[in-house]
């Protein structure tokens, strides 16, 4: 089976050039780059983005660039746009991914080992759709979220709960959110035309989540610090 790695990056951004911007003398998409190279199992590395700054970085970390279309790097454009794309010109150039590692190429937070890990999951259990690191979070659990009414009002986004819910976070079922660092994908269901779990329909119904402390998305200058803290207490690469 053989396993490509695909780092992602969008140039069209609130945040100027944050995949590349600086953290300990390296841009952002550095140390995702550098997991994936340093990742068991992947025998290919490319990027796919619209930004030269983006391409050009990447190549540095050994990936091949995918210039993406503007049409899928839009701010409205959905991941799997630019990852249907990807596969389309690698298959194109005669390559044939069985896997699809998915890097987010605005998160640091990413170790070869969980790569590997996650790799060796899909390929033990071939009726895996996807493997993906989540990480708990009862403090945004959905059944202390509300939605706001048409009349102004705050009501639960959760109605139909039986019973006491208790105000402690810690009484309540474990909730984990999907991490936005990489996602281990089938190709054969990519390709399938089929649809999962929405919002990330690609990623399938037959999902193995693999169990991450966080996961640091970089959106705002403020997240640079706590990149920055993560990669000193964690980088090992």
């Amino acid at each position: 089976m053989e396993t490509i790695a695909l780092l992602t990056g969008r140039g069209n951004n609130t945040l100027p050039d944050k995949n590349v911007l600086d953290i300990l003398g390296n841009p952002v998409l550095h140390y995702p780059a550098l997991a994936g190279k340093n990742a068991s199992g992947i025998s290919k590395w490319y990027c796919s983005s619209d930004d030269e700054k983006i391409l050009s970085a990447a190549e540095l970390e050994g990936y091949k660039r995918i210039v993406r279309p503007a049409k899928y790097a839009l701010p409205t454009s959905q991941h799997i746009d630019c990852i249907i794309h990807a596969l389309d010109e690698m298959e194109g150039n005669g390559v044939f991914p069985d896997i699809l590692v998915v890097l987010l190429a605005n998160n640091v937070t990413v170790k070869s080992k969980w790569i590997t890990d996650c790799i060796n999951h899909m390929k033990e259990k071939p009726h895996l759709t996807s493997v993906v690191p989540v990480y708990q979070d009862n403090d945004h659990h959905p059944l202390r979220a509300k939605g706001i009414c048409s009349n102004g009002l705050l009501s639960p986004y959760i109605n139909d709960v039986e019973g006491l819910v208790s105000t402690n976070r810690q009484d309540l079922p474990t909730c984990y959110f999907l991490a936005h660092n990489f996602w281990v994908l089938s190709v054969p269901f990519l390709r399938s035309g089929n649809e999962g779990q929405k919002p990330w329909s690609f990623m399938g119904d037959v999902i193995f989540p693999y169990l991450i402390e966080e996961s640091i998305d970089i959106h705002e200058e403020q997240d640079l610090q706590t990149a920055k803290i993560w990669i000193e207490a964690n980088y090992k690469e």
